[in-house]
């Protein structure tokens, strides 16, 4: 069955002809002004989408998100940020609201403005009406290059309150806040506050915790917004939902990472911090040589020492560093040649999980990742041409 918005929310998806003639226009408006919260990419050259939202969100409230995609309008300068501005203006004029609360976001390529005169007539063919309720649709207007498009929903327990998220990706990904763009709503009622401090620490133990290629995008957005239509829930019971929500999206993205054929879960235990934990499983899974590794169905767990080492603690000790595929220990404990045979059926599977003790503490992390094929390269390697 198709998945459908929370209650107190609706949508219009359109292709408005940005760049070719998939929808590339999206628009989720809520019934009223209700509690938001977003986090955005820390990266230098974020595009103004981010800075547009980053702005509107400062009082925790919003109406509506639109997604502009196949144009990041990043690196336009004062026309890209002016065009931005006519965006949400456009929206918040559509629907009858203030444009502080109107959120956008945009993806695709970077450096190329956005085409206004279409972008212009597709913000007049806003319906007066909006009364859509198709969450998929919503998820798939949001596609770049992904292959898939990736949603994910949860009832919070004890209730009939819903979260529904969705998301896009596959390349530039590394989070550095949260990733990507990622859209969740909910009709449960949260204080703004406090939907502010329960997704941050959801984001924190999901969308950071993803990395296809490293790559941090100018552009990554991750936004809640709550009707409250369903009524005040469980705190507790909210966030375990939305926890379960992001880290069906999260597992998404790097399933989906460009080429990619392998999802890697990386688990760091027994370490000193979850700081430490968290930077090691990352070193693990960016390692292109751990990556190809896994590609080729290749157990060759001296690339995993590699990345551990790389690290450079000073308090990660070899002696002490347990490394395992799946649940073989291949490190200090090494496996004999049919061991390596049994290790390599498993790594063609779809999920490959590598799993590290440092035995310096007792903290943990597990992030994830994909492999890297001939597929990741040839992608970008034509991407704007």
């Amino acid at each position: 069955m198709t998945v459908t918005l929370p209650a107190g929310f609706h949508s219009y998806v359109a292709n408005i002809g940005v760049k070719d003639s998939t929808d590339d226009f999206t628009l989720v408006v809520a019934d009223s002004t209700c509690a938001a919260a977003g986090v955005f990419t820390q990266s230098r050259f974020a595009g103004p989408s981010v800075t547009v939202s980053r702005k509107h969100l400062a009082d925790k409230k919003a109406r509506a998100m639109v997604v502009i995609s196949k144009n990041a309008n990043v690196a336009n300068g004062a026309q890209g940020l002016a065009d931005a501005i006519e965006v949400v203006a456009g929206v918040a004029d559509s629907i009858g609201c203030d444009p502080y609360d109107v959120l956008i976001a945009s993806t695709g390529v970077i450096g190329r403005p956005y085409p206004m005169d279409r972008i212009r007539t597709g913000l007049a063919g806003i319906p007066k009406t909006i009364d859509g309720t198709d969450a998929e649709a919503v998820a798939r207007g949001i596609m770049t290059t992904d292959t898939v498009h990736k949603i994910a929903e949860a009832t919070i327990a004890g209730t009939s309150a819903r979260i529904v998220g969705v998301a896009k990706g596959v390349g530039m990904i590394e989070p550095n806040m949260a990733t990507l763009i990622t859209m969740m709503f909910t009709d449960a009622n949260i204080a703004p506050e406090r939907l502010d401090a329960i997704f941050r620490r959801v984001i924190d133990r999901t969308f950071n915790c993803v990395s296809v290629d490293t790559d941090t995008s100018t552009s990554d957005t991750a936004v809640i917004i709550a009707s409250g239509a369903a009524g005040k829930v469980d705190e507790t019971a909210f966030e375990f939902a939305l926890h379960e929500v992001a880290l069906s999206l999260t597992k998404q993205v790097a399933r989906d990472g460009e080429g990619a054929e392998t999802l890697i879960e990386v688990t760091v235990d027994r370490a000193r911090d979850a700081e430490q934990a968290k930077r090691v499983a990352k070193s693990i899974v960016n390692s292109p040589l751990v990556k190809t590794a896994v590609h080729g169905a290749d157990p060759n767990w001296g690339r995993v020492a590699m990345a551990v080492g790389k690290c450079n603690d000073i308090d990660i000790d070899q002696e002490k560093v347990v490394i395992r595929f799946g649940e073989q220990e291949v490190f200090p404990r090494q496996v004999d040649a049919s061991g390596l045979e049994r290790l390599s059926d498993y790594m063609k599977g779809e999920d490959v999980v590598i799993h590290v003790s440092l035995n310096n503490g007792d903290a943990s992390a597990t992030v994830w990742g994909c492999d890297l094929t001939d597929g990741y390269v040839r992608i970008n390697a034509d991407y704007t041409t």
